[in-house]
């Protein structure tokens, strides 16, 4: 997870280190609903946005894997973090449940069935569902009157 941020084996090690220590005080808390791996994941992802937000005030991070989109479409405004993150509060129940923990989290499907007891299929229509619901709204989000159905 840390290459794709970084290619520093020195920031890299301090991440991983920052991470281990964490997991390692906090094991206690650990709740078993859910994968050991995927709590680590999760305590390590939290660990690197804090290193790079503590380095570069600027960098924010959003992991949003097997994205469908066209780099060489102009049209579409760029959006920043800000922005981003308002849309993701616009969604609700285990559409919003499901689209954090797989696209900012970097829990697998099958982790977030187990944790929500839910099937891996529920999981991936659940953040289908998501996408489509943030695209619209990021079409349509210079457009005051649209509003995505239910």
């Amino acid at each position: 997870m840390c290459l794709r941020y970084t290619q520093d084996e020195d920031v890299i090690c301090a991440i991983i280190n920052d991470a281990f220590l964490s997991v390692f005080k906090n094991i206690g808390k650990f709740e078993s609903r859910g994968s050991l791996e995927g709590w680590v994941r999760r305590i390590t992802f939290n660990t690197m946005a804090d290193y790079f937000r503590k380095k570069n005030k600027e960098i924010r991070f959003l992991n949003i894997d097997d994205y469908d989109y066209n780099i060489s479409d102009n049209s579409a405004p760029i959006h920043d973090y800000d922005d981003i993150i308002s849309k993701i509060d616009t969604l609700t129940g285990s559409i919003k449940e499901v689209f954090v923990k797989y696209a900012i989290e970097g829990y697998s499907h099958k982790e977030i069935g187990e944790y929500l007891r839910i099937s891996e299929g529920t999981s991936k229509w659940y953040l289908s569902e998501a996408r489509k619901k943030l695209q619209a709204l990021i079409k349509y989000s210079n457009n005051s009157t649209y509003q995505y159905g239910k």
